[in-house]
């Protein structure tokens, strides 16, 4: 019996655990729809998986980037940073335009009575903060208190202060005094947490194929088709328009044009983020799984990825940026109202500046809403009309995010010389060992 039960398992885990996850996803939708309200009685198992990974979010992101800053000079850090930042600016810039193009062309919305639409749920919207709070929000006031709560941005702005200061004091210290030992003794301390950390991810992925099957299950046992069907304009506009980001943008411009390699070779090595990201809707939560994609199939340096990733998770919304236009064109639609191109304009600005904000945690871009409703004068109460499903915009946004994280980051690696084309998914071959999540000494 028990040779009988090993065998088994072993077969299933022979089965690469992203396959697994998709076969969960597909399977959990279907029960959804089949079975009903009573597939909501599983929405625990699927939010201990999301609270499972944000567990591992905060130690992960410190313990990586102290190390980055262990093999990355100040100087370097400043010019990797601004090549980082400036790409995600670009790209959300670029993302929120072909939101609006789109939106333009398809009209989604018409049709709609929001007088109906409104009076089956309410929303209560808060106060987004202004874009001189949400920069000084970065430095935290008590870095220990960031990391219990969550503010990732903060987190991360710690986490480079020490380290770079790890980095100075060694630099400074004399080679072999108490000093400059002490330093590398945490450098070592930190890179043994990291692979612990690994290793707890693995975990929690293995738990993934039950979380995503519960999630999925109770999503559509939530919305059901109706819902789906009652919207379907507005979410054929978000799907045609994160299409064309992903594949001209990300694809094509950076993959093709400036890294100069096979898009579909990015494909291969972002698929288990891309997959994760669709079925958990957090781009924060993902991150484990994104960063184990950058490091094991596209062979990016650590110095790099371990900055441009979780700083992506943060403030690189492409996809919620892009959403907060096509809502903006649709919610117009639907009051009778036609934006002109002077709003649209100012549509594009607000949003690429509220995206900055947007935490990388699903519904953070419902506030985010207000201050693009408010700017071109828009019920903010419209809000309600996809809260319904919202949730399945959300994950298509999450992808789109994960995505181009992953492109602007293979970009900045290759400029910077900090990426092995001869390695991973660019030789050809597949790299895929069964886990989604790993590290050199973890396979599926």
């Amino acid at each position: 019996m028990t040779s009988s039960v090993t065998q088994t398992w072993q077969r299933y885990r022979s089965v690469p655990i992203i396959y697994r996850i998709a076969a969960a996803f597909v399977l959990g939708s279907i029960v959804g729809l089949v079975v009903g309200e009573p597939a909501t009685n599983l929405q625990p198992l699927g939010d201990l998986f999301v609270r499972l990974l944000k567990m591992v979010i905060v130690p992960i992101v410190v313990f990586t980037l102290i190390m980055a800053a262990r093999n990355l000079s100040p100087k370097n850090l400043g010019k990797v940073g601004g090549q980082v930042i400036l790409l995600y600016l670009f790209t959300t810039m670029i993302a929120i335009g072909i939101g609006l193009v789109v939106s333009n062309v398809i009209d989604p919305g018409v049709g709609l009575l929001l007088e109906d639409a409104l009076k089956k749920s309410a929303v209560e919207t808060k106060q987004s903060p202004g874009l001189g709070q949400v920069f000084l929000n970065i430095v935290p006031e008590n870095p220990f208190g960031a990391m219990a709560e969550g503010n990732i941005l903060s987190v991360i702005f710690f986490a480079l202060a020490f380290g770079v200061g790890l980095t100075v004091v060694r630099d400074e210290a004399k080679e072999g005094s108490s000093v400059y030992n002490g330093v590398e003794t945490i450098f070592d301390v930190v890179e043994a947490g990291a692979e612990v950390m690994f290793k707890v991810v693995w975990g929690v992925m293995e738990y993934g194929v039950i979380g995503v099957f519960a999630l999925m299950a109770a999503l559509f046992a939530n919305t059901g088709v109706e819902a789906i069907f009652s919207l379907f304009k507005l979410f054929a506009t978000l799907a045609i328009a994160i299409g064309i980001q992903i594949s001209v943008v990300y694809l094509l411009f950076i993959i093709s044009g400036l890294v100069g390699q096979s898009p579909m070779s990015f494909l291969r090595g972002s698929k288990d983020a891309m997959m994760t990201a669709l079925s958990i809707r957090s781009s924060s939560g993902t991150l484990p799984v994104t960063m184990s994609n950058a490091d094991e199939n596209l062979g990016i340096d650590q110095e790099v990825y371990s900055f441009s990733l979780p700083l992506g998770a943060t403030i690189n919304m492409d996809g919620t940026a892009m959403y907060l236009g096509i809502a903006a064109i649709f919610t117009a639609n639907v009051v009778g109202k036609s934006l002109t191109m002077a709003e649209q304009l100012s549509v594009l600005v607000t949003a690429l500046i509220a995206s900055i904000g947007t935490a990388g945690v699903p519904g953070a871009s419902i506030v985010m809403m207000t201050v693009v409703f408010t700017q071109v004068g828009l019920p903010i109460q419209a809000i309600a009309l996809v809260l319904g499903i919202d949730p399945l915009l959300d994950r298509m946004r999450t992808m789109n995010n994960v995505t181009g994280d992953l492109a602007v980051t293979t970009l900045v690696a290759k400029w910077n010389d900090a990426i092995d084309f001869s390695t991973g998914v660019w030789t050809g071959a597949d790299t895929d060992s069964g886990g989604a999540v790993s590290s050199p000494t973890i396979d599926d």
